[in-house]
Parts: structure tokens; C-alpha cells; sequence
């Protein structure tokens, strides 16, 4: 049952949860919150989106494959492993490197881990979410 109401809101809160994915993203390495959990509320914003648009709209708006997101996280989080390996430390060591701005601050290994965690969650929940979906539809 289509609701232009739910249909309208979707589409702002949307964008909302997105922000605040990414707000958890981005604190993760220093207080709760991080890639997990960053992944998961941004799952939950495309599971609004598609019960209130549809499957066809959802898949239409995210415009990549999920398997892709997966992927993608998987190379990050494998390759924030590879800069303390090539400095002689041990595997996954922290490695900071200092931006010299009071915006980003210091960024590091753990924050790419953080984000190949997050497009990984993101990817794989919504694997799920699509497949579930379309098998509901046959």
C-alpha cells in the first residue's frame, strides 16, 4: 500500500540517516559508534526508502550493486593493515597521519578500517534486505 506521506518523509529522512551514518562513522575510533554501526542506520535509511517507494526505486536510487559496497569494504579494511606492515610494526599497529587542519585533525589506519567495515556492513545488509524483497515478489 503506497502512502505519500511515508513516501515524502522517506526521501528527507533519507538523507538524515545518511548524515548520521556518517557521524558515527567518523567518531568511531574514539567513542561509540564506528563502521558497524555506521553501516547499520545507513541500511536502515534504504530499508525505509524501499518500504515506502518500492524494491525498483530502492535498487534505482543506490545505483550500485551491493556485492560491489561489499567488495569495496573488504579492500579497505584489508588494505589498513598494509601501511603498519610496511613500516615493520605489527599487524593492524594504529598509524596516524596528522591533516595539520582543526576540522579532520588526525586520520589514521583505524578510520580506514572503520570505513571498509562501514561499506561492508552497508553492502552486505542490504544484500539481504533487496534479496529478501524480490523473493517475496516471486
Amino acid at each position: 500500500m503506497y502512502s505519500i506521506i511515508l513516501a515524502t518523509a522517506s526521501r528527507y529522512l533519507l538523507l538524515l540517516l545518511q548524515m548520521f551514518s556518517l557521524f558515527l562513522l567518523f567518531r568511531g575510533h574514539n567513542e561509540p559508534g564506528g563502521g558497524f554501526v555506521g553501516g547499520l542506520v545507513a541500511a536502515a535509511a534504504y530499508a525505509l526508502y524501499f518500504i515506502a517507494n518500492g524494491i525498483a526505486e530502492a535498487e534505482k536510487l543506490l545505483q550500485i550493486d551491493p556485492f560491489y559496497l561489499i567488495a569495496a569494504g573488504l579492500l579497505l579494511a584489508v588494505s589498513s593493515t598494509m601501511p603498519s606492515l610496511a613500516a615493520g610494526m605489527n599487524v593492524m599497529t594504529g598509524i596516524w597521519f596528522d591533516t595539520g587542519t582543526a576540522l579532520f585533525g588526525k586520520v589514521g589506519t583505524p578510520l580506514l578500517f572503520d570505513t571498509g567495515v562501514y561499506f561492508l556492513v552497508l553492502g552486505v545488509t542490504l544484500e539481504i534486505i533487496f534479496s529478501l524483497a524480490e523473493g517475496d515478489l516471486q
